[in-house]
């Protein structure tokens, strides 16, 4: 896609996806549908909260263990940590919004080194809000910042992040993924990596 011009320097509010956006993807989604019993490609959230209470706090209570060993071992993506100093020494407000739950988040963002450029109410997991693309949790943290959807961006790796973004009136910025996927139609900034989004702020 062609990008478009985009006035990135106006931006005073940024909403970061996690996992495969600031970390390194390391999740294998067909492995952890195994290991959960959960039917191929079938969101895997959604399909735990199709279950019976108890089935899902088994399942659940599984999942958070396999996210806390991947957590330990995050690596921090290309750029990450030069996109999230350069944002924060601007003096932008850093949010996180992931599909994970929050300590999850907590864990990886020290792990990778970058905790401390998030206030820790900026940063909401899948408790927090319904899981993306519900735009639930960047319109509550844009309410809770009074910030206005044009002066924000939301970044991520997946679709349902720029949906998310798409649907709460956001700028989207897409982060190549090793697949090469992408979503055009849902994305206003196409990048490969964070190093070189940081060349537009």
């Amino acid at each position: 896609m062609k990008n478009r011009t985009i006035p990135l320097s106006s931006k005073s509010f940024w909403i970061f996806d996690l996992d495969g956006t600031l970390t390194m993807p390391v999740h294998d989604f067909d492995l952890i549908r195994r290991e959960l019993d959960i039917p191929d490609l079938a969101d895997i959230l959604e399909h735990l909260d199709s279950l019976s209470k108890s089935e899902a706090s088994i399942r659940h209570s599984r999942l958070h263990q396999i996210e806390l060993e991947l957590a330990c071992t995050a690596i921090a993506s290309p750029g990450a940590a030069v996109i999230l100093k350069k944002l924060y020494q601007s003096g932008v407000t850093l949010g996180i919004l992931t599909r994970n739950d929050k300590d999850i988040a907590l864990l990886t963002l020290d792990t990778i080194g970058v905790s401390h450029y998030f206030a820790s109410e900026n940063i909401l997991g899948r408790a927090e809000a319904p899981p993306k693309p519900d735009p639930a949790g960047i319109n509550y943290l844009l309410s809770e910042w009074g910030a206005n959807p044009a002066e924000t961006v939301m970044v991520g790796d997946y679709l349902f992040d720029l949906q998310a973004g798409r649907a709460a009136g956001t700028t989207t910025i897409h982060v190549g993924r090793p697949d090469g996927k992408s979503w055009p139609e849902f994305t206003d900034l196409a990048v490969a990596t964070l190093d070189d989004l940081a060349l537009y702020i």
